[in-house]
This record gives C-alpha cells, structure tokens and sequence, in this order.
C-alpha cells in the first residue's frame, strides 16, 4: 500500500464519527482506487438526513460541473484531461455524422464510454488522435447516385457522381479490434465491461439491472410517446388510485395526489416524457427522496419516495430515461413508487396518461 493510501486509511479510522469528515473521506477514497471502480462508484449521501445527490466522476467529465474541492489534485487533472478529450470527441465525430445517411450517425455516448473506459486515468489522453479514435467506429463506403445539373440553357442534365459515406460498426467487438489496429490500445474484458456500465450510465441514468419487478428492465412507451415509469406490467401493482381513499397512515379519509405503485426496493424509475429535472431532494416527512421532471406546456410528472437519485435538478431527460430508483422514503409504509402527473400546477389523474 503506498505512503498516500496508507495515511488515508489512518484519517478514515480516526473520522467515522464525523459525517462532514466522512462524506469529504468519499472522494479521497474513490480516487485512489483504481479507475475501475471510478467508473460506477457513486458518492452517496451518509448523513441520514441530507439532501446531497449522488454524483458520480463519471457524470462530471461527460457534463461538466463544480468538482468538489476534496478531490485529490491528480484526479481532478485526470477529469479536467477527459473533459477536453470529449470536446475533441464531440468535433470528430460531428464531422464523422455529416458523411452518414438517413441519420444514422455515431452514438456519440458510446464512443465516449468507450475512450473513457480505455483512457481515464492514463498518462495524456489528450494526445491520443481522437478523429482515428471515432473512425474506429465506423467503416467508409463509397456511393454512387443521381444529380441533376442545371444547364445554362434552362436544360437540366443528369449526372452520376461518388461520395463517401459513413457507416457506423454495430460489432463492438470489431471497433475494439479496430482501435488496437490504429491506436495500438488494447481493451481487457473488465475495459469493455465498464465501458458499458458508463454507457447506461449516461444514457439511461442507471447501470444495475433492475430489482427483479418484471417488465421494469426496458421502457414501456405508449402510442403518445409517455412512458410507464415503472415499465409495461404497471397496472398489476396499483395499491392506490387518485383521488379520495383512506389513508394508510391516519385511517382518515382524504384527497391522494397521485397513484401509488407497489414495486419492490431498487426498481429503475422512469422519465415519463422528455424533460428538464426541476426538483431532486428530500422531503422529509412527505414525499422522502424525490423527483420532478418538468415536460413543458405546463405538464409536469413526480415520483415520490425513492430510495436513490439518479439525476440532479438542471439534467435534461429523455422519455424512459432511469432518474432514480424505487423506495419507501418519507411517509411511506412500504416500498412503491408515489406518480402524479401535474397540468399547470394541479395534479390529475396519472391512469389517463399512462401507456
């Protein structure tokens, strides 16, 4: 163990005791274990009460954002270095999908996930060639088609002519061959194995595989394009519909602003349109640890009493996003998901929406 890890070890002994030393303790530790773990390792909350958001190394070099003054100064050089590789991503492969056709361009994210998982934490990854980088994920064929030509004489002729375009490799296997081919870089299974863990990551908000509710590993999205929070089998678990009930807590009869569904703890929750997060905290006593999604037009979805976060307030979401996981938080007495749906500030009823 080095000197540095060592003394860090010591410092967490003494200041278990301490929930400001402990949660400061999270980043020193998650930077000096290895990348690997830097690639899921999520800086949960540990004070009982608190509303911090997981946040995660992964999530500030693809978005960007304050990097928490703990973090040991070589790792915030390793994430500011990925953050500028990203940028030169981003160039590459705009010039990469302006070749491709019926839109059928780079996954941006994968290519990302992908140059993470090999470089993060590596010696100067800024001066990997990131254009021969995202080449490798795309092969160049050269077509043929139609022009007309407007002639001078008000004619018009027409023309064959060749062009390039790109075609996106859909065998990972073969882009990873592919990057050891033209970079000399190769990937080991547990590389490739968190270069998708970092991909569901940005893309869904969600690296697990679900907590075993059937239906709620893929996003159930209806003909209108709003999707099941909890996926297809929603309407099995309605322990609790909107409008007056008895409540379970009190045993009084009173107004409910949602629908309650009974799913088990660590359930992926959904995004149930596109939209902007507005809210992600903790209500105590109330809601627990929740979420508003704000889908414009006045439309708005909550999900209430979760266990985890997934997404903080400002992340812009797509419909089926996972922006947090199922729970029994706040006043709850027992694990489901709290939905409503709200329309200019007044909740309604979430069954008229759902798919």
């Amino acid at each position: 163990m080095s000197a540095t890890a060592a003394a860090v070890v010591k410092a967490a002994i003494a200041a278990l005791s301490d929930e400001n030393t402990r949660k400061k303790l999270g980043w020193v530790l998650v930077a000096i274990l290895s990348p690997v773990i830097l690639l899921i390792a999520f800086l949960c909350s540990l004070g009982s009460g608190s509303a911090s958001h997981n946040l995660s190394v992964v999530e500030l070099c693809f978005y960007g954002g304050t990097i928490p003054a703990e973090l040991p100064d070589e790792y915030r050089a390793y994430i500011g270095e990925m953050q500028t590789c990203f940028a030169l991503l981003d160039g590459a492969i705009a010039e990469i999908n302006a070749q491709a056709e019926d839109e059928n361009g780079l996954d941006g994210i994968r290519v990302k996930a992908i140059f993470y998982a090999l470089y993060f934490g590596a010696e100067s990854p800024s001066r990997q060639d990131c254009r021969a980088f995202a080449d490798c994920f795309v092969t160049y064929e050269e077509r043929t088609r139609t022009v007309i030509i407007a002639n001078e004489d008000g004619t018009t002729t027409e023309e064959e002519e060749t062009y390039t375009v790109a075609v996106p490799i859909e065998d990972l296997a073969q882009v990873y061959k592919n990057i050891y081919a033209v970079l000399g870089t190769e990937s080991t299974d547990d590389q490739q194995a968190n270069a998708d863990s970092v991909y569901s990551l940005i893309r869904y908000g969600y690296t697990g595989s679900g907590s075993g509710f059937s239906g709620s590993d893929v996003p159930f999205i209806g003909a209108d394009g709003f999707c099941s929070p909890i996926g297809e089998n929603w309407r099995s678990v309605v322990t609790s519909e909107f409008g007056n009930r008895i409540d379970p807590i009190t045993g009084e009869r009173r107004g409910h602003t949602g629908m309650d569904l009974a799913v088990p703890t660590g359930t992926p929750i959904r995004a149930a349109l596109p939209g902007t997060v507005t809210v992600s905290a903790y209500n105590q006593g109330g809601y627990g640890y929740y979420i508003i999604i704000d889908h414009g037009d006045g439309l708005s979805t909550l999900y209430g009493h979760c266990s985890q976060l997934l997404a903080s307030a400002g992340r812009t979401v797509e419909a089926g996003d996972v922006v947090a996981l199922s729970g029994s938080t706040g006043r709850s007495t027992g694990p489901h998901l709290h939905f409503e749906v709200r329309v200019n500030g007044e909740r309604t009823n979430p069954r008229s929406y759902l798919p």
